[in-house]
């Protein structure tokens, strides 16, 4: 996604007069940003945008702004993010990838996952989790299993899960066995495909999935 498309598909928002001068003011005076981030659901609505799948109005104007911060004010993203409900959360973690800062955002994920929202934790999960290392992604992804967040939600899942993602959910799947139950559908899935590239060159490793009596 880029500032170009979100903007794109905020055509129709009741007020894209606001937007525009928004996004002026933010470049010229970052320090407001707080002031028209909280004002963009009631400016821009809430409803889910077609030609954005994943993005509400009010997440697509709030990334917008946060992409209007002149190089330098970065900073402002972690601000609005500490101080702001559950969706602004969610909008500034959905522009982290827009932004120009590196990996200077990690410390916004790490935040995400620890909670109990399971909406943060899929945010968090998005394209910006490459900068997650190895470790944290592998507990991120483990927390979806745990929590019910599909694991469509998790950005190249299948590019980044390894052996040890394998012997972690092969490891939850035989608990879960004992105790007469199974893990998600999705994670069977993953652990299935994992085993079956165990044998491949570069491929996941050993990974064994525990019989559970379902398909």
């Amino acid at each position: 996604m880029t500032p170009e498309r979100l903007r794109a598909a905020l055509r129709g928002v009741p007020d894209p007069e606001w937007l525009d001068a928004a996004r002026e003011r933010v470049a010229a005076e970052p320090a407001t940003i707080a002031r028209w981030f909280a004002a963009a659901a009631r400016r821009c609505g809430r409803d889910p945008l077609p030609d954005a799948p994943g993005w509400t109005a009010d997440e697509a104007a709030r990334a917008l702004l946060l992409a209007a911060l002149p190089a330098g004010h970065a900073e402002h993203a972690a601000d609005v993010y500490r101080h702001g409900d559950a969706a602004e959360k969610r909008a500034v973690l959905g522009a982290l990838p827009l932004l120009p800062i590196g990996g200077a955002g990690v410390s916004l994920l790490h935040d995400a996952i620890r909670t109990n929202d399971t909406r943060l934790l899929a945010a968090a999960l998005g394209p910006y989790a490459r900068h997650l290392d190895p470790a944290a992604w592998r507990q991120a992804v483990l927390k979806c299993v745990f929590t019910g967040v599909p694991l469509a939600a998790v950005h190249e899942l299948d590019a980044r899960a390894d052996g040890e993602l394998a012997a972690m959910l092969a490891g939850l799947a035989a608990e879960r066995h004992a105790a007469g139950r199974d893990i998600p559908a999705d994670a069977a899935a993953l652990l299935d495909r994992l085993a079956a590239g165990a044998g491949d060159p570069g491929g996941a490793g050993p990974a064994a999935r525990p019989a559970t009596g379902k398909a």
